[in-house]
């Protein structure tokens, strides 16, 4: 059985991904999070990395709807976020990371302003900001996620901590 305070802590990031604030997930959400990744790094949409970054969220929505909308109405509510997504994706936190990877391979790329494949700290800040995350907690995330200390964040260190963030409750 889940404990209500996971259940409490994984609700709360159900807000990240409702971009509009209308109590449910869907494609659009997932959309506008893509065009402002595109808007806040000046990437045309129609661009290779704009594509890619599109083509990624409709990845990552398709997933998530995949495993979370319980009723099929193409909509992800709060509940069958925290009962069916949560539940699911912590047995299987791999899966969540592969549900994610092509979006996430797409916004790096769109912060990747020097084409090395892997975003400054400062970007992946901007990054969690644009998605909705406190100035002060995407500073202080997006350090952590330079493992290596190199300034750099790339798909192998992002990847999995973004499944972790959702999987774990701590």
């Amino acid at each position: 059985m889940v404990s209500s305070e996971y259940e409490r802590r994984i609700a709360a990031r159900f807000a990240t991904f409702d971009q509009d604030g209308n109590g449910y997930i869907d494609r659009e959400d997932f959309g506008t999070a893509a065009k402002a990744l595109l808007a806040e790094f000046a990437v045309a949409a129609r661009s290779d990395k704009g594509q890619a970054l599109y083509a990624g969220a409709e990845a990552f929505w398709q997933g998530m709807a995949g495993i979370a909308d319980r009723d099929g109405d193409q909509r992800i509510t709060r509940e069958e976020f925290v009962t069916g997504a949560v539940k699911r994706l912590r047995d299987n936190p791999e899966r969540f990371a592969e549900i994610a990877r092509p979006f996430l391979h797409a916004a790096i790329a769109v912060a990747d302003t020097d084409g090395d494949g892997a975003a400054t700290v400062a970007d992946t800040a901007r990054v969690l900001r644009v998605l909705g995350v406190d100035q002060a907690v995407a500073e202080a995330a997006a350090a952590g996620l330079d493992g290596d200390g190199d300034g750099r964040v790339g798909e192998a260190e992002i990847v999995p901590a973004f499944a972790r963030y959702f999987t774990v409750p701590e």
